[in-house]
């Protein structure tokens, strides 16, 4: 059963460049682990400060060792002070 993730992130306006590349680094690194079938990340064109990664999973396993990646944990304390909310992460199963 694969599973799709969407990930919002919101980054401070003064900030909007400094979060993209944080947002862009993840990109390669996840792409290449195990599991992972999709991993895109958007820019929001109408609110430039609006992130959000769409991404597909072949497993729970898979997306539990993206959580514990070296580059996702240390994402965190870098995007600190640089958005105005912490991330909305919400995990989907597909139906049709």
């Amino acid at each position: 059963m694969s599973l799709r993730v969407v990930a919002r992130i919101q980054a401070k306006p003064d900030k909007i460049g400094e979060v993209r590349e944080l947002l862009l680094g993840l990109v390669a690194p996840t792409r290449k682990e195990a599991g992972c079938v999709t991993y895109e990340l958007l820019q929001n064109s109408n609110d430039p400060g609006d992130f959000t990664f769409v991404e597909e999973w072949a497993s729970d396993s898979a997306l539990e060792a993206h959580a514990a990646s070296n580059h996702i944990r240390a994402i965190g304390p870098k995007l600190s002070g640089l958005t105005s909310t912490v991330p909305d992460i919400r995990t989907y199963v597909l139906l049709a």
